[in-house]
């Protein structure tokens, strides 16, 4: 009568079995690298579309205050400076301030 086979006995066996849990380990830790690293690609692609839209305006703005130099007269860039950036305006202008936030 054949006795059984067991791992014990079959040492093929038992060197399977980690080999394939080896495997199975290494996958899951694939899978999980894989996931972090397209988490990690998503976010520097929104940092690269942010500072692309970031140049763009600034660009835009140094286009126009070029343009203003070349073309416009020193009073006007002037005054725009002072509407902008200090809040200036005329004694006899109102201002509305929109709250709606749109």
């Amino acid at each position: 009568m054949k006795q059984p086979i067991s791992a014990e006995t079959h040492p093929a066996r038992k060197r399977s079995l980690i080999l394939r849990l080896g495997i199975f380990v290494f996958a899951v830790f694939m899978v999980i690298t894989m996931g972090k690293l397209q988490i990690e690609l998503i976010q520097k692609k929104d940092q690269l579309n942010a500072a692309k839209n970031q140049l763009e305006a600034t660009e835009l703005k140094i286009a126009e205050l070029q343009n203003l130099l070349e073309n416009g007269e020193e009073s006007d860039f002037i005054e725009r400076v002072a509407r902008e950036r200090l809040g200036y305006v005329y004694s006899d202008e109102e201002v509305y301030t929109d709250i709606s936030g749109k």
